[in-house]
């Protein structure tokens, strides 16, 4: 079950016709869609890995031209619009502190946070609300996606025949590992999450009057 579901992944991931599927995730992932483009990425770039950075660059464009929909939305549909989709995603809790910290730090926020799994299109619409520069936006938002993508392509792209290889003698193997890398990297992130600097103090819990001022 597992290998025939594996074959036919690889077989999806590798039609051309996936490139237009891995852009439109990537752009509608950065504004209002909450599913990653990551998963998808990946398989491209394990189907075909000599086309591993065109699958990157494909997906770090899109999702900072789908960003710009994110700050368009935050900044001229915040309140019939932002705020019901960062309901719908679960993020109305997080948006006051997101504007603090975009704030108080500007681009370095975008550029580091953008590449965690902190929700990007959360700090899109978050920037767009109080009106960051757009060429500021712009220029750290393909940093952060550079990040987040180029890595996975290079990689692929450097050691993607052995990765593959390997992948298809171990299938059952690799499966249970990346379960267990994921769910681990979920609890090391809420733990470094626990505490927070003198500097962060302020951001750490601001009302939604402190995030619209």
């Amino acid at each position: 079950m597992l290998r025939r579901l594996y074959d036919w992944t690889m077989a999806k991931a590798a039609d051309p016709r996936a490139e237009w599927w891995l852009a439109v995730f990537a752009f509608v992932e950065a504004s209002f869609f909450p599913i990653p483009p990551h998963p998808l990425l990946g398989l491209m770039c394990l189907a075909e890995p000599k086309k591993a950075v065109r699958f990157a660059a494909i997906a770090t464009l899109a999702s900072v031209a789908g960003g710009l929909l994110g700050y368009a939305i935050g900044h001229f549909l915040y309140d019939t619009i932002g705020t019901q989709l960062l309901a719908v995603l679960g993020l109305t809790d997080s948006f006051p502190k997101a504007a603090c910290y975009l704030r108080e730090y500007g681009a370095e926020i975008i550029m580091l946070k953008g590449a965690t799994p902190i929700p990007f299109k959360l700090l899109t619409i978050t920037a767009g609300f109080i009106a960051m520069p757009i060429a500021t936006f712009i220029l750290a938002s393909i940093v952060s996606r550079s990040i987040s993508f180029m890595i996975v392509g290079v990689l692929f792209r450097l050691f993607g025949a052995p990765i593959k290889a390997f992948i298809d003698k171990y299938l059952a193997l690799v499966t249970a590992g990346f379960v267990l890398i994921v769910v681990g990297g979920f609890v090391a992130v809420a733990m470094l999450g626990g505490g927070s600097s003198k500097s962060d103090a302020k951001c750490e819990a601001p009302s939604a009057v402190e995030a619209a001022a």
